[in-house]
This record gives structure tokens, C-alpha cells and sequence, in this order.
């Protein structure tokens, strides 16, 4: 029934505080304008960025009026994800001036945000041997770096994602329920609390931004997603798993990892900088076969639903089920 009231909240309080920042950011003009020069903007009118705010607003109010008491874990989700927020805000706010940040800034807060969660006691800490059953702990030095790599990986992956309408939210909410079920397969009941809500966040989101979109999250609201979804995995997938379990995380984010893996690989090969914007990404490369956005956001949200349906029997199977 928590989880039930948990996603409900969530669910309302997004819908309610999308359409007021909406208003605000046309106001201040806060909007993505469509840029005829570009082929990664396929949008024909300036819209609204401001729906990450909305996003993590009702994340957070429902996370705290559910919690029953605050942690040092929850206080390091929330500062870290307060610094993915603000560094989103910055990003976006360049884009509407027709301007780039730079990605060392990027890279700097989005590494201090991940190393705060991991301060709180968050973290990739070893896992358990399927031969003989014992726990592997891992040094503290590569818990730190594996911990960043993940989380900064996934925070990674799903902005990358937010290439046209409802794609990154729809795989955010697939990956979120994917790894609700896991985690409460797992006994992991703080993530799959965690999972709910950004679930019911994404969902609410899409009332907006289905095609075509009213709204955006920018970078902001999508770099919140992939944080909060780095997190609940490591929490709730990652730990206490046996080697042959540790790829149950990598499938439930299975479209936006595979996907960028193949982009930086091809960007390598081709000598470009890995952070160079381009349409190189899956989503694009559909667009350019005939598909239009609708075809396009439903096969690849059916492609991370079969992905996301592998690593729940994978975790059946690791719980013995």
C-alpha cells in the first residue's frame, strides 16, 4: 500500500507543478528554440525546459513525506541530486541563449554529486562468488571509482536519450519499473521505494511530452532521471549479486546503455570527441530510415521493456524464485 500511496503522490504532485513552471518558463523565455541548421532539433516551435524542476520538486516532497525518518543515505541523494539539478539548470539555460557549456564544468559536478552519494554510504562494495558463496569486498579505492563510473555512466546515458518526444521519460519509467521489481525481488525495499516514485515522476511527465511535446526536461530533468536511476541500481540490484547477476542493472537500462556503447564506439573510430553532439544516437538513426516519432518511441520502449523483462527473470532466478 506505500508503494500504491508513494506512486499516487508522485504522480499528482507532478502533473500539478508542470503547468505553472511551463508558464514561468515562457515567461522568462526559459524554452528550447528550434534551430533549422541542426539535426538533432526537430522541433518546429520553442519549448518549455522547465519540467526537470517539476520532476525532481515531486520526486522529493513525495520521497520526504514517506520516509520515515532521514538518513545519512537520503540527505547524499538529495544534495547529490540538487547538484545535478543545478548544473542541468545552467546547461539549459545556455542552450536557450544558442550556446554550448562547456563539458569539463559538466563532468566536474556531476563526478562531485556521484562521490557525495557514494560519502553516504552508497556504493558498489563487492559481490558474492556463485562457486563458493562468499562475499568479494572490494578496496575502498575501487568501490569509489566504480561507484562514480556507474552512476556518472547512467546520469550519461538517459540524457543522451532525450532526443525526441517522450524517450527519455519513457525509458526512465520502463527502467524505474524494471528495477522496482528487482529490487523488491531482492528485498531491497529502500530502492524499490526509490523506483516507485521516480516511476510515477516519469509517467507524469509523459502526460506532457508525448508527441507532440508541450514540455521539456532538458538536461536537468534528464540527468536527475539517470542519477536517481544509477542509485536505485546500485542499491538495489548491484548488491549482494553474484558475478553472473551483475548484468541484471546493465538490462534493465538495456536500450540507453547498448545504445551509447555503440555511439562512443563509433565515435572513436571515427577520431570525434565522445561528447560531440550529433545524431548518431539509435533514436535518430530510426528517424532517418522513414520512421516518424511515434513509430520510433515505441519500438525502442518495446525493445527496453524485453530488455527490462530479461533482467527480471535473471533476478527471479539469482532470488531462487
Amino acid at each position: 500500500m506505500l508503494y500504491v500511496s508513494a506512486f499516487v503522490v508522485s504522480v499528482v504532485l507532478v502533473l500539478l507543478l508542470i503547468p505553472p513552471f511551463r508558464k514561468l518558463a515562457i515567461k522568462i523565455d526559459f524554452v528550447d528554440k528550434p534551430r533549422p541548421d541542426s539535426e538533432r532539433k526537430i522541433h518546429r516551435e520553442p519549448i518549455p525546459l522547465t519540467a526537470g524542476i517539476a520532476i525532481f520538486l515531486g520526486f522529493f516532497i513525495t520521497y520526504f513525506l514517506f520516509v520515515g525518518n532521514i538518513t545519512k543515505e537520503s540527505v547524499g541523494i538529495f544534495l547529490g541530486s540538487l547538484l545535478i539539478l543545478g548544473i542541468g539548470l545552467i546547461d539549459d539555460w545556455y542552450k536557450t541563449h544558442g550556446k554550448e557549456l562547456a563539458s569539463l564544468p559538466k563532468l566536474i559536478v556531476q563526478v562531485c554529486a556521484a562521490i557525495i552519494v557514494y560519502s553516504s554510504g552508497i556504493a558498489f562494495e563487492g559481490f558474492n562468488n556463485p562457486f563458493n558463496g562468499q562475499y568479494i569486498n572490494l578496496p575502498e579505492w575501487m568501490q569509489l571509482v566504480l561507484t562514480i563510473l556507474w552512476i556518472f555512466g547512467v546520469t550519461t546515458v538517459i540524457n543522451f536519450s532525450d532526443g525526441i518526444d517522450g524517450l527519455a521519460g519513457g525509458l526512465s519509467a520502463i527502467s524505474g519499473g524494471t528495477l522496482f521489481v528487482v529490487a523488491l525481488t531482492l528485498g531491497r525495499g529502500d530502492s524499490a521505494f526509490l523506483a516507485v516514485i521516480l516511476v510515477g515522476a516519469a509517467l507524469a511527465y509523459l502526460r506532457y511530452n508525448k508527441p507532440p511535446a508541450r514540455v521539456f526536461m532538458g538536461d536537468a530533468g534528464a540527468t536527475f532521471l539517470g542519477f536517481i536511476l544509477g542509485i536505485i541500481a546500485l542499491d538495489g540490484a548491484f548488491k549482494g549479486a553474484t558475478i553472473a547477476s551483475l548484468v541484471v542493472p546493465i538490462f534493465a537500462l538495456g536500450v540507453p546503455i547498448f545504445d551509447n556503447i555503440i555511439v562512443v564506439i563509433r565515435r572513436l573510430r571515427e577520431s570525434k570527441p565522445i561528447y560531440q553532439a550529433d545524431a548518431s544516437q539509435a533514436h535518430y538513426r530510426l528517424l532517418a530510415t522513414g520512421l516518424n516519432q511515434k513509430q520510433t518511441l515505441i519500438f525502442l520502449c518495446l525493445l527496453n521493456l524485453c530488455f527490462g523483462l530479461t533482467a527480471i527473470i535473471l533476478a527471479l532466478n539469482e532470488a531462487g524464485v
